[in-house]
């Protein structure tokens, strides 16, 4: 099995996991899907991508938080939206830090 065929079923897997996690009680279920975050932080986002993916994701969690926060959704969505924040914000970090050190190795200097 290639890497990037690991990638994408991490970020299935992640998926399908946080939404299971509303229907059952999965024990750790945040630890498992923080870890298949940076599985797809690591391997799925490209260089090319990482602007865009970081941008989404900050709308996602932005739009996430506040859904949270006002409440007015059953039990489901709120538990489904929750983990899926809890997937996408460890791939956002991997890919902040991947886009952090690019930046500080690059040769271009800007002053």
């Amino acid at each position: 099995m290639n890497i990037i065929k690991i990638g994408r079923w991490a970020f299935i897997g992640g998926i399908i996991l946080a939404i299971l996690s509303a229907l059952f009680v999965i024990p750790e279920i945040g630890i498992l899907l923080f870890g298949l975050g940076i599985i797809v932080g690591l391997i799925n986002i490209q260089e090319k991508e990482s602007v865009s993916f970081l941008v989404s994701v900050i709308a996602l969690l932005i739009i996430g938080v506040a859904i949270l926060e006002i409440g007015g959704l059953t039990q489901a969505p709120v538990k489904i939206l929750g983990q899926i924040l809890t997937f996408m914000s460890a791939a956002a970090f991997v890919v902040a830090i991947k886009q952090i050190l690019a930046v500080a190795i690059s040769e271009e200097k800007v002053f």
